[in-house]
């Protein structure tokens, strides 16, 4: 693999992690919680974040 190369999937991988981040913060956003916190635990954690922000309980009382 060429340098060039190397340096293109590692912008990928940064992107990526990226885009991952900011689609934490809207489902964090979604259940009630502070969507900067979780970009920035997402930036940390990746899809660790992801996960715990599913499987935990939404802040929002919820309207049937």
């Amino acid at each position: 693999m060429s340098e060039f190369e190397s340096i293109i999937t590692s912008s990928s991988y940064f992107v990526g992690w990226g885009t991952l981040a900011l689609i934490n913060a809207g489902l964090a956003q979604a259940k009630g919680r502070s969507g900067l916190v979780w970009f920035l635990l997402s930036l940390l954690f990746g899809p660790i974040a992801t996960l715990l922000i599913v499987v935990m309980e939404s802040h929002q009382p919820r309207h049937f």
